[in-house]
């Protein structure tokens, strides 16, 4: 039997594993590069076990890509000419992570270094907006961030949505968003039609996962922690968990629902029209009830989440009793639900996100205590307790990553052509 064209049999299986192999080697370049800093060829080559010709090759491939640069001369090298270090560039290579809340809007841009290139927060009254209206709004702030990309000539990896509610990410449908009063929205079919159905790749995902992702990243360069979970609270709250080093969705993708854990039969009905959820007690909306007045400024959503924050803060620490009252009873909530996490998960790290971590000085004491009283394993389980420093800006950063890990994964997916050299 002959195959078409007079190939010879077997000839295309060789040619596409040699393609294959050679992506695969790119990545453990790049991705070598990116998790231990700048290293020589020689280096590489011992570390990864591959030969020194081989990755000699594939790093001028990655210089030419743009995403690796010539560093300083290796300064370990004891004997004979000292080796030239490599490390990561990526300049000019972006992505977008773009996030809907119930308050606001936000969207962010990292190159590959994780450097930020373009970063906007817009408060709005999601809730009160049919999507039409939002996504709108959302695709000019995109269109904004997708500028100031092309501006210093850079080259977008992609964009990725955050949402706060349950997402299929495969059909890139928000099932539900209680908090929104959304329900079988097609955000990517939507959003692409928005924006010019562009080149560039469109993901959607929970706005908690994306947050969790960030965090675990920012905490991963200066520990080993493998497991930590992340309480992002705004109006709703959020869960995101990453168990050994990797993001745990669950069956069917719509894990970290936390906020809708059943806590308080008796209490209020939650925007999921259940009774009792978690964030009916921990919610910023929960707080602002004990702490307000109806009538009160702080609670006008068109003000920016952070200055609404502010205020409460402000008044926390001038020992305002009301304020001091609701922020005690909120931080017992969030121990009890807090706790129930701890004695699920085991976490190394219980991190505080969102509005708990701006708040944390006053929430997080009474959820640690929480944590040694109702867990059941010694000293809480090993589980500590810490509050993120990424803010309101989690989700969005978490979202721009998952735009940029494609690139890691596969390197080829950025065209020499950006580099000034032809493919």
């Amino acid at each position: 039997m002959t195959l078409s064209g007079g190939s010879r049999p077997g000839s295309r299986v060789v040619a596409a594993d040699h393609v294959s192999l050679r992506r695969n080697n790119l990545s453990v370049v790049l991705r070598h590069v990116r998790e231990l800093g700048p290293r020589s060829r020689a280096r590489i080559a011992a570390d990864t076990g591959l030969n020194k010709a081989t990755v000699s090759s594939l790093v001028a491939e990655l210089v030419e890509r743009g995403l690796l640069r010539e560093g300083m001369a290796d300064s370990t090298r004891a004997l004979g000419r000292p080796g030239q270090l490599v490390e990561l560039d990526g300049s000019g290579v972006c992505g977008v992570g773009a996030e809907i809340n119930v308050d606001y809007l936000a969207v962010t841009a990292l190159d590959l270094a994780g450097d930020t290139v373009s970063e906007r927060r817009v408060p709005i009254d999601v809730a009160h907006l049919d999507p039409s209206t939002t996504l709108d709004r959302l695709a000019e702030l995109i269109h904004e961030a997708v500028a100031a990309v092309d501006a210093r000539n850079g080259q977008l990896a992609g964009v990725t949505l955050a949402v706060p509610g349950l997402v299929q990410g495969h059909t890139g449908e928000l099932k539900l968003a209680p908090n929104l009063g959304w329900s079988q929205v097609p955000v990517i079919r939507e959003m692409r039609r928005r924006l010019g159905d562009p080149s560039y790749p469109l993901h959607v995902d929970n706005e908690a996962n994306l947050a969790a992702l960030a965090a675990y990243s920012e905490m991963h360069k200066v520990e080993p922690v493998q497991d930590i979970v992340l309480l992002t609270g705004a109006v709703g709250v959020g869960g995101g968990v990453v168990s050994n080093g990797h993001l745990l969705r669950g069956g069917h993708g719509y894990s970290g629902e936390v906020g809708h854990m059943p806590v308080a039969p008796d209490g209020r009905v939650c925007g999921c029209g259940r009774t009792g959820c978690w964030e009916t007690v921990v919610g910023l909306t929960a707080l602002l009830h004990k702490a307000t007045d109806e009538d009160d400024p702080v609670r006008d959503p068109s003000l920016d989440v952070e200055q609404r924050l502010a205020e409460i803060t402000a008044r926390a620490e001038a020992g305002e009793p009301r304020t001091l009252t609701a922020l005690s009873e909120v931080g017992n909530w969030l121990g009890i639900g807090g706790a129930i996490l701890v004695n699920v998960l085991n976490p190394d790290v219980l991190v505080l996100g969102g509005y708990f971590a701006v708040l944390g000085p006053w929430l997080q004491e009474p959820l640690e205590a929480a944590i040694r009283d109702r867990v059941i394993a010694p000293d809480g389980g090993g589980c500590r307790v810490v509050r993120s420093e990424l803010g309101f800006t989690a989700a969005v950063r978490g979202g721009a990553q998952i735009s940029l890990d494609q690139v890691f994964v596969d390197p080829t997916l950025i065209g020499r052509e950006e580099a000034g050299v032809a493919q």
